[in-house]
């Protein structure tokens, strides 16, 4: 060993173990600061499919190679550093002694080849890694970059040390080949020519071996100073990004949103919290463990951002630079989280006080001043308040998941902007103020449009032949094949309804027998989970099983099936239903008129003989995986298919996914005109598309070039108007015979023996309810009634088709009235989300005490006797979300204060009795006696939140409906026949319950679920 030999190993030694040392108490911060975010227990089991996917992804780089240079080339450069490191930890030993190689393998034919492949590898995946960085380089135009915005120094020195690392490898091999004078052609093909000219010298090969070993240092030193260097860290973090992933069965986070959790249970209406749970993300905190873990894997690739329509259009959000923006604030703020510092929700300090509450500033001094400074930052906020995310940024994304789609390392980006803007809906109140008319139109209507719901049959009448409708055509689904899901769009818009008509054509052509549900349809809530209004999805949601389970009672699961048209719905029926207990076989109307093409049920007999490009909607391909259907319907049809550029996977979006349908384009090129541009360079005839929501963007964006002199003639349409043109149209006769069923009477059940009552202590025996036979719902109590299964009921509630759970006289959403109501109760103060008493809910979900009336339910029909001899008795209290007193909560479970009107509630037919002696039968009780109903003394809080936060806006007082009593009918067994009643009363002015004029409804807040001044109407484009 020669004196240099041995002086440069004893350095190596000297800086390698406190760089190995540094490189370990990195690893254990970036550990502590990942751990600092909520718990995810969904997302360790089951081990065997989650582990497959991760060697899957890793070993045959399936992510990778969707760009497909950049996917062998960063394969090669994986791969030399992987096993590359068995090379760097040879050379320390070869700093002592030139011949120095691993015991057993070291002198093996295997391992002498796998050296050379590994460092030649090494090199040329360096290079072509370094040409594509700078032919992609931001320089002229920014934007067309996906390297714009990513962090060049920590590239190119990553870059540099890998391709200083593969030169390493081979030189040291090929100096050890010349010292020893051994080589094989084989096995050293590149390195025994380069040999040739080296010298054989013992210390050349001990200084080169130390400059390898000091490149690999240097790395692992910088890097440790550097843990928010995603370019370099996520060769490690890659591994657990992937396992981890939220499909168990290795897809992308797509499809279904991810549930709003809190402390890792998902919340719903029921079992929200509100002083206790965290509510989508208002803090960096707020995000799960798995979060920050996904924005320390970003690579900065730049992958996401190259595909997102906001970014190519001009908008300000990039899905990298947002999670850039998370990781670098996350780990600048984790120093005072891991100190043990947390604010509250009005920024006070909480985690670091003293005995007296108060801020402990000895522990905040003691934290770095950066990190207390970043603490101060908003998540969500404009330049003025320094915030982390601008709002502009937030409000950008359509949710169409390319971004998902493409990122190598599973990042989960859509999953993260809902979680920010379920906080800005649900706690801030602050989101764009067109989404005030589509939260307020869901609420009230239960669609978009904020029209009335009978007229969803509408489109019927534009046929020329019978279409069953549920509960007035058939009473039950024998003999139907499927349920046909019109849609909001199907049902009201104009151009959407062309598709819902050519379906249900095809469909009776076919012989395919379908009924729709007509004015019992409801909105799938997709718009409102995308914006932000979690409980207001799940309270559509809720309604809309219930009314679907009382179609399909006493069905068995196999052939509960149901068609839509639209992709959005699709998603939300087929993913997200079955999160609130509603599974059912979903089908795209292109995936059935396909399967009955191939059956022979549906035969093209005409060619449409046309060029026409397809339109590949978000949530029908990227999110569900449905490219060839579509495709196939228009071969079947005889269209000459011409691609996008941007097609399949690649898709690019029409603009109106994530609530975007109803925000107005102010930044950048509208996205709509961007893909029409896209479409008109093919010179099609017509563009195709299978999504409602996409043909109206699409549309708009034709319309707009046609004004300006290009795509003339050129037409947007569904691929089964396609299919149609090409089938020979049978008369009306014909397809009305096709779907009639002829349905057998059911027979009467027999009556049940009455069983002997048992004595109630102090109470009279005709006010007991008769209890009544279970449903399938969720349990109910007493005398509840919930045919079709709904949520569970007690006492004497009646909930036709399933209600939602109530207590005491409480009316289930969307049944009828009983006929006579009970005196009025005095107004209990309402409190957060629950409501007691005579309290209204609209919508579904909302458990309520009392004479609460459900929504959309039809007002009493007449008076209850008087229910003086019924002992008083204590209601238990309200769980989940019930509402007290005569607070009023719509949509989303906000509050309402006073009387104000539920959604889409009726009109009162008959008042309420003052007192015992003005009860009366209902056949008695005229129907101009109307009373005027008691509101509440105390105003509702917003959405369940603590005092002092603020609540999402207020809503304009409704109709005032007369109070309910909390007191179960005197007689239940008997009720007489409901009164329907069209929702068209006036709006008197409303008391506030004590005989004084109410306090006027305060503004509504801008952003808030009243209108701002001036908003514009959803949907309307200027």
């Amino acid at each position: 060993m020669s004196p240099i030999s041995l002086t440069l190993g004893i350095i190596s030694i000297l800086v390698g173990v406190p760089a190995w040392i540094g490189f370990g108490l990195a690893i254990r911060k970036m550990a502590r600061t990942i751990m600092l975010g909520q718990p995810a227990p969904d997302r360790f089991t089951p081990f065997v499919p989650r582990f497959a996917t991760m060697i899957k992804e890793f070993a045959a780089h399936t992510r990778m190679v969707k760009f497909r240079t950049v996917g062998w080339a960063h394969w090669l450069v994986m791969v030399g550093f992987m096993l590359g490191f068995v090379t760097v930890f040879q050379a320390q030993g070869q700093i002592f002694s030139p011949t120095f190689t691993w015991p057993l393998v070291g002198n093996t034919f295997v391992y002498h080849l796998l050296d050379e492949l590994l460092a030649l590898g090494t090199i040329i995946g360096a290079i072509v890694l370094i040409v594509i960085r700078q032919l992609n380089h931001p320089r002229v135009p920014a934007r067309q970059s996906r390297f714009s915005g990513s962090n060049f120094f920590a590239a190119y020195f990553v870059e540099l040390i890998v391709l200083v690392e593969g030169i390493s490898m081979l030189g040291a091999k090929s100096l050890v080949l010349a010292y020893t004078g051994e080589s094989h052609a084989s096995s050293d093909f590149v390195s025994m020519h380069i040999a040739s000219v080296l010298p054989a010298s013992a210390e050349a090969v001990s200084v080169f071996a130390f400059f390898k070993l000091m490149a690999a240092l240097v790395w692992v030193v910088v890097v440790s100073r550097n843990v928010n260097w995603g370019v370099a860290w996520h060769r490690f973090a890659a591994f657990p990004n992937i396992y981890f992933k939220r499909e168990a069965d290795g897809g992308v986070a797509l499809g279904a949103a991810k549930p709003m959790m809190s402390d890792g249970k998902v919340l719903t209406i029921e079992n929200v919290d509100p002083d206790t749970d965290i509510l989508g993300a208002g803090k960096m905190e707020d995000f799960s463990w798995k979060g920050w873990l996904d924005f320390t894997t970003c690579t900065e690739c730049g992958r996401c951002q190259s595909q997102c329509p906001a970014w190519n259009t001009g908008k300000p959000l990039s899905p990298k630079l947002l999670i850039m923006s998370l990781r670098d604030h996350g780990y600048a703020k984790a120093p005072y989280l891991l100190a043990g510092g947390r604010k509250d929700m009005g920024g006070d300090e909480i985690g670091l006080v003293d005995a007296d509450g108060k801020p402990d500033e000895a522990k905040l001094a003691a934290i770095a001043e950066e990190a207390r400074t970043e603490a101060e930052r908003p998540l969500v906020g404009g330049e003025d308040v320094h915030g982390v995310i601008d709002p502009e940024v937030l409000w950008s994304c359509t949710t169409c998941g390319a971004c998902v789609e493409q990122c190598p390392v599973d990042i989960e980006h859509v999953d993260h902007i809902i979680d920010m803007r379920r906080y800005q809906v649900l706690i801030e109140s602050e989101f764009p103020s067109e989404l005030a008319g589509l939260f307020k139109n869901l609420e009230n209507k239960g669609n978009p449009w904020g029209q009335n719901s009978k007229d969803r049959l509408n489109w019927i009448k534009e046929v020329d032949f019978d279409i069953p409708v549920f509960g007035k055509d058939a009473d039950s689904f024998d003999g139907y094949e499927y349920l046909f899901w019109v849609g909001c769009a199907g049902a009201y818009e104009d151009r959407a309804k062309k598709t819902t008509k050519a379906v249900a054509e095809l469909l009776a052509t076919a012989g395919t027998k379908f009924m729709v549900l007509g004015a019992e349809e409801t909105c799938t809530g997709d718009s409102a989970r995308r914006a932000g209004n979690e409980f207001l999805f799940q309270q559509l949601a809720m309604q809309n099983i219930e009314v679907i389970n009382s179609v399909f009672e006493g069905v068995e699961q196999s052939k509960k099936k149901i068609v839509v048209t639209c992709a959005h719905c699709f998603n939300a029926l087929n993913n997200e239903y079955p999160q609130v207990g509603g599974t059912y076989e979903v089908v795209h109307h292109t995936q059935l008129l396909n399967r009955l093409v191939r059956q022979k049920k549906l035969v093209p007999v005409a060619t449409v003989s046309q060029n026409i490009t397809y339109h590949d909607p978000c949530y029908l391909g990227r999110h569900n995986k449905i490219y060839n259907a579509p495709r196939e319907l228009m071969e079947a049809s005889g269209s000459t298919l011409v691609e996008m550029p941007r097609h399949g996977e690649r898709s690019m979006c029409c603009g109106a996914g994530g609530a975007r349908m109803w925000m107005e384009e102010q930044l950048g090129k509208r996205i709509n005109v961007d893909r029409v541009d896209e479409a008109l360079s093919t010179n099609p005839t017509k563009i195709a598309t299978g999504c409602p929501f996409c043909r109206v963007m699409l549309n708009d964006g034709v319309t707009a070039r046609q004004e300006q002199g290009q795509g003339e003639g050129v037409e947007v349409v569904d691929v089964s108007q396609l299919m149609l043109d090409s089938i020979t149209r049978i008369d009306a006769a014909e397809l009305s015979a096709n779907l009639l069923v002829v349905q057998e009477p059911k027979a009467e059940p027999e009556p049940e023996p009455e069983a002997e009552p048992e004595p109630v202590a102090e109470a009279p025996a005709e006010a007991a309810p008769k209890a009544a036979p279970a449903g399938g719902g969720l349990g109910m109590k007493g005398a509840a009634k919930a045919p079709g299964g709904g949520l569970g009921m007690k006492g004497a509630a009646k909930a036709p088709g399933g209600g939602l759970g109530m207590k005491g006289a409480a009316k289930a959403p969307g049944a009828k009235a009983p006929a006579a109501e009970a005196e009025s109760a005095p107004a209990a103060p309402a409190k957060g989300l629950g409501m007691k008493g005579g309290a209204k809910a609209p919508g579904g979900g909302l458990g309520m005490k009392g004479g609460a009336k459900a929504p959309g339910a039809k007002a009493p029909a007449a008076e209850a006797p008087a229910a003086e001899s019924a002992p008083e008795t204590t209601a238990p209290p309200v769980k989940g979300l019930g509402m007290k007193g005569g607070a009023k909560a719509p949509g989303g479970g906000l509050g309402m204060k006073g009387g104000a009107k539920a959604p889409g509630a009726k009109a009162p037919a008959a008042p309420a009795a003052d007192t015992a002696a003005d009860a009366a039968p209902a056949a008695e009780a005229p129907a101009e006696a109307a009373a005027t109903e008691t509101k509440p003394t105390v105003a509702a809080k917003g959405l369940a939140m603590k005092s002092g936060f603020k609540r999402p806006g207020p809503k304009a007082p409704g109709a005032p409906k007369p109070a309910e009593s909390a007191a179960a009918p005197a007689e239940p067994e008997a009720p007489a026949e409901p009164t329907a009643q069209e929702d068209t009363a006036s709006e008197p002015t409303p008391s506030n319950g004590n005989g004084t004029p109410p306090v006027a409804p305060p503004t509504a807040k801008p952003g808030g679920l009243g209108f701002k001044s001036g908003a514009k109407a959803p949907g309307r484009k200027n």
